[in-house]
């Protein structure tokens, strides 16, 4: 069933309106919606609205809400990835997936050995903000996360200063996986955690002399050597499933 956002002010008697020029083209030009048809919208307080099409003009569709309900597609802490972003595709697919997987935002690190300059970065937020919109809609998401400006290593992990928990993975010089981790420092429900992957170059030897100094965990994801892009994956789904384990005992 499709998933579009929308605003709360567009919800009159049990009836939403949409009018909008994306949302539209969307539905009546690519998709071509027909009377009848069911469609799943969410507003921006995370209601989700089970609806029907009721009646379809050239500039806008009226939808009926059969149903109302609060989403519970979101995770119960903050997770965010700091990442230093990879080429084309590569990041495409990163920005995609870690919003699948619930990310909050993702911090755009230029890294010592980033694979895209800060110019080129900078003007690639807005392609990945889309990326991340689009992905929001197909995985029925609650909100849709942040990207945030091109940020500095430093400015990332200062961020422990706001009760942020930091974690970078270093396969280098790490020998404490995630789960020996976060069996000492569990993750609790509200939490804010950071994940912060390197470039496929890996981090230099000032930014693991940085984590070191900030007391940044340098944790391994196991001996096998991974793609920077399934690292991302990887980190992201085993905090999560940390996460789970935390809250069963």
């Amino acid at each position: 069933m499709p998933h579009f956002f929308i605003s709360s002010r567009d919800v009159v008697n049990n009836e939403v309106l949409i009018s909008d020029k994306d949302n539209y083209n969307h539905l009546a030009k690519s998709l071509r919606i027909k009377k009848g048809e069911k469609l799943l919208l969410i507003d921006e307080n995370q209601v989700q609205y089970e609806t029907f099409v009721e009646k379809i003009t050239n500039k806008d569709i009226l939808v009926v809400v059969e149903k109302s309900y609060k989403s519970l597609r979101y995770l119960d802490f903050k997770l965010y990835l700091a990442q230093s972003p990879l080429r084309s595709v590569a990041q495409s697919i990163v920005v995609e997936k870690a919003t699948e997987l619930g990310v909050d935002g993702i911090y755009p690190v230029c890294t010592d050995n980033c694979a895209l300059n800060k110019s080129v970065i900078e003007k690639k937020i807005d392609k990945w903000k889309r990326i991340m919109y689009e992905s929001s809609k197909q995985c029925e998401r609650a909100y849709v996360p942040e990207c945030y400006p091109m940020s500095s290593l430093e400015t990332v992990i200062d961020l422990q200063n706001d009760g942020y928990k930091v974690i970078a993975f270093c396969e280098r010089l790490a020998n404490e996986s995630l789960h020996e981790y976060v069996t000492l420092n569990p993750i609790n429900h509200g939490d804010k955690v950071i994940l912060i992957i390197g470039p496929e170059g890996g981090f230099s030897t000032r930014e693991f002399e940085l984590f070191k100094e900030k007391h940044i965990p340098m944790l391994t994801l196991g001996n096998l050597i991974l793609r920077a892009e399934t690292a991302v994956i990887v980190a992201l789904g085993n905090l999560i499933y940390e996460f789970e384990n935390c809250r069963k005992n």
